[in-house]
């Protein structure tokens, strides 16, 4: 991996004028710098890569993460491919790099759907200048989209709550993984909706789970919700049936990596147990990811690939063990919710309410 690893202001210089907060990736036109989220939050490091393999090794290994933000990550890859392409076979090198960018991460669609972005473009190319810079220009777009599209998604959130008019109470909510700037161009899709509340004065608590395996939940919704002063109280997984079960929190609002045309949602392992949870407490269940996020080519989650990853994610962290040598392993990415359990998918686009086939297709159809 062609890399460099240097402290970083989080502040980049690619910016909706609304939202100059933190940011998780940053173009340089002909680098892409990613925050190190494996380190956070001991250190804020930003690591430097030139080359289509180096952005596909670090969405691997979840230097970044999150759908949108793999998506983005993943456009800058090619346009550094067509960068460094050179001869008369420059179009295959930059079509090898999308596939190896595509193999990188199975069930985020949006990465998917942006590689089919660029793809689409170096189809109309005919010289490689012409591919350079248009390849350049469509990265840039899908980056700026989807930090305009977290900010539409917050105003549709809160029309849908019933929190845009009259004088409503500050609400307390619970979230799950880390669905901020961090996991996206910017602000936010589940946090841009908190952060959003939070603006408002209509926030009241933040309950986040640490979220198991990788504590995305902990290391960086915390963080990222403390840097920016919006209240938020840690806790473990398993303890979110005691604190629904309190009556204070209202909406349990989570992101997504892919939505299916019947409205289910394969997110963050432990998902589908929050739905479960939220319906036995009557508590809202609010799903927050872009349109880029739902694949109506899939019928159902039942079609969902999951991705399993190494066992010794759940045996160990950082290198110190936590359970018996050689045990097996479940350790699943994503769980599907079905669409029965969940109350609202808000997009860019509009919200579905209790969503089902019906609901889906009038939206995106």
């Amino acid at each position: 991996m062609n890399s460099s690893i240097k402290p970083r202001s989080l502040h980049g210089p690619l910016s909706d004028p609304r939202y100059t907060g933190t940011v998780a990736l940053r173009w340089h036109g002909n680098s892409l710098e990613l925050l190190d989220q494996r380190l956070l939050p001991a250190q804020e490091c930003w690591i430097a890569l030139e080359s289509a393999s180096g952005v596909a090794q670090s969405i691997q290994d979840m230097v970044v993460r999150g759908a949108p933000a793999i998506g983005i990550s993943a456009a800058y890859g090619v346009a550094l491919a067509a960068r460094k392409a050179e001869g008369e076979g420059w179009q295959a090198e930059i079509k090898m790099a999308v596939r190896e960018l595509g193999a990188s991460r199975p069930t985020a669609v949006n990465l998917f759907w942006a590689l089919q972005r660029m793809e689409q473009v170096l189809a109309d190319c005919v010289a490689l200048n012409e591919a350079q810079e248009r390849l350049e220009r469509e990265a840039v777009a899908i980056h700026q989209e989807d930090l305009a599209a977290n900010l539409a998604m917050a105003t549709y959130a809160l029309e849908a709550m019933g929190l845009s008019s009259g004088n409503p109470s500050p609400v307390s909510v619970l979230t799950h993984c880390n669905t901020g700037a961090l996991a996206t161009g910017g602000y936010g899709t589940a946090l841009g909706v908190i952060r959003r509340l939070h603006e408002k004065q209509l926030l009241k608590q933040v309950y986040a789970d640490e979220t198991r395996p990788w504590l995305q939940g902990s290391r960086l919704t915390a963080w990222e919700l403390m840097r920016d002063e919006i209240p938020v109280t840690l806790n473990a997984d398993g303890a979110a049936a005691a604190i629904l079960a309190e009556g204070e929190v209202r909406w349990i609002i989570v992101g997504a990596d892919r939505i299916t045309a019947n409205g289910d949602v394969a997110n963050k392992i432990g998902t589908y147990s929050l739905a479960v949870l939220a319906r036995h407490h009557k508590v809202g269940f609010m799903v927050v990811a872009p349109s880029s996020t739902v694949d109506m080519a899939l019928k159902s989650g039942a079609e969902i690939p999951i991705e399993e990853r190494d066992g010794a994610e759940i045996r160990e962290m950082r290198g110190v063990p936590l359970a018996p040598e050689g045990v097996k392993v479940f350790n699943p990415v994503f769980d599907v919710t079905p669409a029965t359990l969940i109350d609202l998918i808000v997009t860019e686009k509009g919200a579905v309410r209790n969503p089902d086939a019906a609901g889906m297709s009038a939206l995106f159809g």
